[in-house]
């Protein structure tokens, strides 16, 4: 039986994908905190198990495309968190946010986890088990994240590991058009092998109401930037949006 997705909270459901990306470096708290304090209700942020087995909120598999100098092309997974904790992730952004540095998710949940629902996505390319899924079943537990979350991933195994040690949390399969992404991917089909709650399609892949039958499933699409992308996918029949720019669309403010 599949989970209801977030039903305490109002439709649509709004995600600011890594925080407020457009104006804060992503994935920092400088971002998350600035969508609570611009009305966003939820956050979407990404987590890698460290070398050390801590989750640290970053997007990339290295730090190559926003560390510069000391700490560029870092591994997160192959990295201690005492090492990552020290780069500065703000300054490509501009110079006023150099003391931004990679929080953990349990930093994360500790000061935001009861103003904002969160979708957390599993950054993992293994097949093999790492443990990521079972020591973040037991933080969401310890932070009492039950209903006030999301787990997402492009991985299927790692959404099916998840569900099996906390099926109360919705999960979603992402899927873009991407060639990173396997080809037997790309249409959604990981859904059947995460046995997943929700679907986190590209925006662009979204065309129209008559998709949403077909895929049985409620939708969340990525990332809803203007006005026409927010509009289209409501109408389509999505329970919420991820974008990196909701504070410049208003369709989810009177829905």
């Amino acid at each position: 039986m599949r989970v209801a997705i977030l039903p305490q909270y109002p439709r649509p459901l709004v995600f600011a994908h890594r925080g407020l990306s457009s104006l804060y470096p992503e994935n920092s708290l400088a971002a998350f905190r600035a969508a609570r304090e611009a009305g966003i209700p939820g956050i979407e942020l990404d987590i890698h198990l460290t070398r050390d087995r801590r989750m640290a909120v970053f997007h990339d598999d290295t730090t190559e495309r926003i560390v510069s100098g000391i700490g560029r092309g870092f591994s997160i997974e192959t990295s201690d968190y005492a090492l990552l904790a020290g780069l500065d992730i703000g300054s490509w952004k501009d110079p006023a946010f150099a003391s931004e540095r990679i929080p953990l998710l349990d930093h994360v949940l500790e000061e935001l986890g009861t103003q904002l629902y969160f979708d957390i996505e599993i950054k993992s390319r293994s097949v093999q088990d790492s443990g990521l899924e079972a020591l973040l079943a037991d933080l969401l537990k310890d932070h009492g994240m039950k209903g006030r979350c999301i787990v997402s991933s492009f991985n299927p195994l790692s959404l099916r590991r998840f569900k099996a040690l906390m099926p109360e949390v919705p999960t979603a399969i992402i899927w873009s058009r991407s060639e990173e992404l396997y080809w037997y991917l790309r249409h959604g089909e990981g859904r059947w092998i995460a046995g997943v709650d929700l679907l986190k399609p590209e925006q662009v892949l979204v065309k129209g109401p008559r998709l949403l039958p077909r895929l049985r499933r409620p939708m969340l699409p990525w990332t809803v930037d203007t006005v026409e992308e927010e509009a289209r996918v409501l109408a389509a029949g999505a329970i919420g949006i991820v974008s990196n720019k909701p504070q410049e669309l208003s369709g989810w403010k009177r829905a």
